[in-house]
């Protein structure tokens, strides 16, 4: 059954911070106790664990947006601290416990299991082809505890629309770094401004940022014009529309239950992020 382009994105409002507890405090902490040497470690070993023992290029382009010879400080060199047999494990179990703090008593709240159930019929349903990552994570056993099964779920859904996000993104082409440039302007940020990219080297950004400038989506102050406004916004709605497939499987009554059940966990969470 094919659901409102607004609901699907709303799906990914909801599962974004429930997925991505999986890159704070506890997690971080489990994967510094294996060896890792700082946060990236511990972020592209859990992160990169279902494709294997890729190597740095893989990943990278799996990754698809991380500033060149980023990947190839951690990849492969994690995996003489760890296995990714063994990142997957810390990761599942460290994400678990840490979604479970952050959410408190909804943990053993009786529609936990129902939205659990929910989440996953969607995350298993889509299609794996062109989604690498994905792929990977489908490749898994599911978790039956179901917060760690919340989370898993969750990380698939996220997963499969970062894969369509980045068949987007080059259909429009546009390169990882601009893409970060893309989205601090849509936050309102100068792209020097932005956590993700402002260790880069001032020259590089620069030259990033004159490259959007020269396509006429950037202008001479740094900021969108119509054009480059117009560009973000066909990507996005391109993102919903790649990731609608996963829940074709969901009645209306379901998706809109779904959402219903996760608008309070996905709530507590930032609140705890906060």
């Amino acid at each position: 059954m094919q659901h409102a382009q607004a609901k699907v994105h709303r799906m990914f409002e909801l599962v974004e911070p429930i997925a991505t507890v999986t890159f704070s405090e506890v997690p971080n902490e489990a994967f510094l106790a294996l060896g890792m040497r700082n946060y990236w470690d511990g972020y592209f070993a859990g992160r990169a664990a279902p494709l294997g023992l890729a190597p740095a290029e893989v990943v990278h382009a799996v990754f698809y947006n991380f500033a060149d010879g980023e990947v190839a400080r951690h990849i492969p060199w994690v995996w003489g601290k760890t296995t990714p047999q063994e990142a997957i494990a810390v990761r599942e179990r460290s994400s678990a416990a840490a979604l479970q703090q952050m959410i408190g008593e909804l943990a053993d709240s009786p529609g936990l299991v129902r939205v659990a159930d929910l989440a996953t019929r969607a995350a298993v349903s889509a299609p794996t082809e062109g989604r690498v990552l994905y792929a990977g994570l489908r490749a898994l056993d599911v978790p039956e505890e179901p917060v760690a099964r919340l989370w898993h779920a969750a990380t698939l859904l996220r997963e499969h629309r970062g894969d369509g996000h980045n068949a987007a993104l080059v259909a429009h082409g546009i390169g990882g770094t601009e893409a970060h440039v893309l989205l601090a302007l849509s936050l309102g940020m100068r792209a020097e401004e932005f956590g993700r990219v402002h260790h880069l080297p001032k020259a590089q950004l620069a030259a990033v940022v004159d490259g959007l400038r020269g396509r006429g989506l950037v202008d001479a102050a740094g900021g969108f014009t119509d054009a480059g406004r117009e560009t973000k916004e066909r990507i996005e709605a391109l993102t919903d529309e790649l990731a609608a497939p996963a829940y074709d499987v969901l009645s209306t009554n379901e998706l809109d239950e779904l959402i219903a059940r996760l608008e309070p966990i996905a709530a507590a969470v930032k609140a705890a992020d906060d």
